[in-house]
């Protein structure tokens, strides 16, 4: 029974409290042995008072990707655990893989952004990318076999083990709560205010993937971020609304057998999960009662209203820098909402503007990538009169 080293780049928001507790709940398999914040080094201060020993990084200012590479790199840790919201984990992710360390992925974009860069780099260097996303680590679960076949052999036997989980695998199948909108008519999202979009009917969350939530672009980068994760095609990665979230995610497989996990919604079952893998430990969690909940319901999701899902599709089948377009312009337009400079609808107008603006990249490198990151910001900007 191994303990795991870890350190948490992101440790004061939401992801970062969970994995906290975490540690302090399995104190035998987990040690936080460095922490980073944003800005805020009262709170990351406050929260190293569990961790004393932990290295502290605050990643404001123009050397903060430095500090933060050089605690994704410290000798003393063996993972790396990413809760930073937006781009800004990237290079870290990319530099703890290049020094042989495992890496837990919280933050979306960097597998949005990068994924076929992130994903070739681990399989070269031999490390293991692990989902922390309930949705992504619901589904790493339902493949538990077959992940285990690719982190256990190297070389050829480990592209056998990727074909094996390609051939027998039909559709991943995303569970989304639907957002406090699932069942507002069309023509009221142009009045949604800020405060209604950040009540979540389900999750606990940061300000920005709250908003995601509610236009359903959280989901379409969890699609982008499962093709990659997995390795299979934008058309074998769908979604379901289920209001619910007790259902995390779903597996079809090729003889129509179809695999579910389920728990209750804390982000602390998946950070266990992902830090302790492949192993299952005890905690204070509670389990399921299933009387109590009593129904789970299913609904297809109104993509014509929420136009989020079949935008990330596209970005995600046109694959190069599309999809880091869409991240920085959706990036933007969520600021720009939070900071009531524009209304709801037109977070998904400016993604799709800018989208359709871009010129295409074919195999586009990290360079590449990231040039086309700063135009779709600025473009974004520029289209919300920022």
């Amino acid at each position: 029974m191994r303990k795991r080293r870890v350190v948490l780049l992101g440790a004061t928001g939401s992801i970062g409290e969970s994995t906290r507790k975490v540690a302090r709940d399995i104190p035998e398999r987990m040690e936080i042995v460095g922490m980073s914040a944003h800005s805020n080094l009262a709170k990351l201060q406050e929260a190293a008072k569990d961790f004393p020993k932990a290295k502290l990084a605050v990643s404001s200012g123009p050397d903060g990707v430095e500090r933060l590479v050089d605690l994704a790199t410290m000798p003393e840790a063996d993972m790396v655990l990413i809760a930073i919201v937006g781009t800004g984990g990237l290079r870290p992710a990319l530099a703890a893989i290049e020094a042989g360390k495992d890496i837990a992925v919280a933050s979306k974009e960097i597998l949005v952004m990068a994924g076929e860069a992130v994903m070739k780099a681990a399989r070269r260097k031999g490390v293991n990318v692990l989902p922390v996303d309930s949705e992504h680590n619901a589904i790493f679960q339902c493949l538990e076999n077959h992940m285990a076949k690719r982190s256990d052999t190297g070389g050829k036997s480990a592209e056998t083990a990727r074909d094996s989980l390609s051939s027998e695998v039909r559709r991943l199948i995303l569970t989304a709560s639907g957002g406090p909108f699932r069942t507002w008519p069309a023509e009221k999202l142009a009045g949604v205010t800020i405060e209604q979009a950040l009540k979540h009917p389900t999750w606990n969350m940061g300000a920005k993937i709250t908003i995601d939530s509610a236009t359903l672009f959280n989901k379409g980068l969890e699609m982008i971020e499962a093709r990659w994760l997995f390795d299979v095609e934008m058309a074998r990665v769908d979604v379901i609304v289920h209001p619910q979230s007790i259902i995390h995610s779903m597996v079809e497989f090729i003889d129509s057998s179809i695999l579910a996990q389920l728990s209750v919604t804390d982000m602390c079952f998946p950070i266990q999960y992902a830090v302790t893998w492949p192993e299952r430990v005890p905690n204070s969690l509670p389990p399921l009662d299933f009387a109590r909940i009593a129904k789970l319901d299913f609904e297809a999701p109104r993509r014509a209203d929420f136009p989020a899902l079949d935008l990330a599709r596209a970005a995600g089948e046109a694959g190069g820098a599309l999809p880091a377009v869409l991240n920085a312009a959706n990036e933007v337009a969520v600021a720009a909402f939070l900071g009531r400079r524009c209304g709801f609808p037109a977070i998904w107008q400016t993604v799709e503007q800018v989208m359709s603006e871009h010129q295409p990249v074919a195999g586009a490198d990290l360079d590449a990538i990231l040039s086309s990151d700063s135009w779709a910001r600025a473009r974004a900007s520029e289209l919300l009169g920022a």
